[in-house]
């Protein structure tokens, strides 16, 4: 059995460092440009432009049209702005150390 787990053992995941920059999705929710570091996978980026488009496609929906989306997390934020059907989204670590 420990001969097996040596080899078939799942390898531990990379931290990825905190993202700092801006990709722009289209209406499609395909990405379009970033500036984000090329170590940042694009899925993931795919993944929150889509979700962003989700929201603001569901207020438009709800006939309460929204320009900006900021969401604060404890160590990222994230700032989406709409632009017409598409989306562009700012990424940035915040400081953990309260002043």
């Amino acid at each position: 059995m420990g001969f097996l787990s040596k080899w078939f053992k799942p390898s531990p995941s990379r931290l990825m460092r905190l993202p700092s920059g801006s990709f722009t999705v289209d209406r499609d929710g395909r990405v379009i440009t970033y500036t984000l570091p090329q170590t940042f996978p694009v899925g993931h980026m795919q993944e929150i432009g889509r979700e962003v488009l989700a929201y603001f496609r569901g207020a438009q929906q709800a006939q309460m049209p929204v320009k900006e989306l900021v969401v604060n997390y404890p160590s990222l934020k994230l700032t989406a702005r709409e632009l017409r059907g598409g989306a562009i989204v700012f990424l940035a670590p915040q400081s953990l150390t309260k002043n």
